[in-house]
């Protein structure tokens, strides 16, 4: 590896395969920060037509999620890497059918930037008693300058926009403010006691780690006011709060352990390229593999969510079979000597995403007790991760919704696991109770309400068509669903 600077705002690496390596790369990055912000890539490798060597040459403007699929789009054509999922000719035809009806396909504001991922709805009781509830949806933000969406709706069909929790400048002191680095992600308003709760996932703005927080108001329009600390640190998003009937609270979360494995797994295959043939089978995924442990020196500084969308292709690669490939991974630790069976325990620690849920203070403010495992990602619809959770109580049985998959490709889902009592066990439907259709991609992160006639409504966002990505415009859908002793199914519009 080497590594040079030519000038104040221009940096250069230079990263070559090992001799050990089958298939052999040597790639020169070039990085000119400043006004325009240009990123090159120069790369040498063998046609995968021709088999000759040769070197080509690529350039990112905005290194966002779309130039990074592009990019590696042109290396499959170019050197035989995978094609992303997103950008294959013969694109998965999504055979389910359902009727999501469209709430909302705009946003109701300028600065709302990336519509209504992640949503969450509630229904709130008015003061008086005589006016009827009101309904509210927040929802994710990203790194846009106001955070956390509010917005309303009497009728849950005509919404109005009320504001931000956090409108610019008034975010938490204890989280990253920035393009591409600050993450305001599934935010949830919940009434504990008197006051309005939003819980909510930012990054620490010096470890960068993923944390949930918790802001305060007596009234749902704000203004919010955020506790000075997370309640809850280490890589963990998606809080979900259920309120009980006397009053207690408790917060479930998932340890975001899939933005962890990837960079395990690859710093594995860079101290041990040669396991690369024996953990892929195809020979696009041997040859992306080894593109990209090649770069792992340089991924591995690139703030978070920049290093996931570089990582995507390989993360691809995996999850298509995802079950299997962990099977592979024993295998492989069963013949190898100590070091790398401890080296592979801890990959595969991390490539289980559990849910977890534990008491609230009273405040709201702390955790209290110990927490429970809920559930973690087992089916093989599930992939790599389960998250985006809804706990609803119907009857004596609980219903937990929850997202599984890739949440930017059309293999994102829905869905259900069922308990006697809110801390489990919870049983799972075993195949998706919510999938794409060729109208909407990528359904996900539920919640549920009960409409104006007294009918569950399960909310969730959903991609256009092809649109599928990291800050791309996610619309406000929802449909209707039943309840039953063993499943859910769904309603009718």
């Amino acid at each position: 590896m080497q590594e040079k600077s030519n000038g104040a705002n221009i940096s250069e690496m230079e990263l070559t395969s090992p001799d050990s390596a089958h298939y052999s790369f040597t790639i020169l990055i070039r990085e000119e920060l400043g006004v325009n912000n240009i990123f090159t890539l120069t790369v040498t490798g063998t046609d995968p037509q021709t088999k000759q060597v040769k070197t080509c040459y690529y350039q990112l403007k905005e290194r966002n999620h779309t130039d990074y699929l592009n990019l590696f789009e042109k290396l499959a054509l170019d050197f035989g890497l995978r094609t992303p999922q997103n950008r294959q000719l013969v694109q998965t035809n999504p055979q389910f059918k359902a009727t999501y009806r469209e709430v909302l396909s705009k946003n109701l504001n300028p600065q709302i930037l990336y519509g209504y991922g992640d949503p969450a709805v509630i229904r709130v009781k008015q003061q008086t008693g005589a006016e009827e509830p009101l309904y509210y949806l927040l929802s994710t933000s990203n790194d846009a300058p106001h955070a956390f969406p509010i917005i309303r709706s009497r009728n849950l069909q005509d919404w109005e926009f009320v504001g931000f929790v956090f409108p610019e400048n008034r975010k938490p002191a204890w989280a990253a403010n920035d393009k591409m680095v600050s993450d305001y992600w599934a935010p949830e308003m919940h009434q504990i006691n008197d006051n309005f709760h939003v819980y909510f996932v930012a990054r620490d703005k010096d470890t960068r780690e993923l944390c949930i927080g918790v802001a305060k108001s007596t009234h749902p329009d704000g203004p919010f006011l955020a506790d000075e600390e997370p309640i809850l640190k280490g890589n963990v998003i998606d809080p979900h709060v259920f309120v009980q009937d006397n009053g207690l609270a408790y917060l479930f979360w998932k340890e975001d352990n899939n933005d962890v494995w990837p960079g395990k797994l690859i710093q594995f295959l860079f101290e041990n390229p040669t396991f690369i043939r024996d953990l892929f089978e195809e020979e696009e995924n041997q040859i992306t593999t080894s593109f990209i442990v090649i770069l792992w020196p340089w991924v591995q500084t690139l703030e978070p969510m920049e290093r996931f969308l570089f990582n995507q292709v390989f993360i691809e690669a995996i999850i298509s079979r995802y079950l299997l490939f962990y099977d592979r991974l024993t295998e492989l630790k069963n013949t190898q000597t100590q070091p790398v069976q401890q080296a592979i325990s801890v990959i595969q620690r991390y490539m289980k995403t559990p849910m977890y849920a534990q008491q609230l203070s009273a405040d709201g403010s702390s955790l209290i007790g110990e927490r429970t495992k809920i559930i973690e990602n087992d089916l093989a619809w599930e992939a790599h991760l389960v998250e985006g959770m809804w706990v609803t109580h119907h009857q004596n049985k609980f219903y937990l919704f929850y997202a599984g998959n890739d949440f930017s490709t059309d293999q994102y889902g829905i869905g259900v696991a069922i308990a006697d009592s809110l801390l489990g066990p919870y049983r799972k439907m075993p195949q998706p109770f919510l999938q794409s259709t060729a109208e909407w991609w990528a359904p996900g992160h539920p919640s549920v309400v009960v409409d104006p006639n007294g009918k569950p409504q399960l909310f969730l966002h959903g991609y256009f068509p092809g649109k599928a990505g990291y800050k791309q415009f996610r619309a406000l859908l929802s449909i209707p669903i039943l309840f039953k002793e063993d499943r859910v199914v769904l309603g009718k519009i």
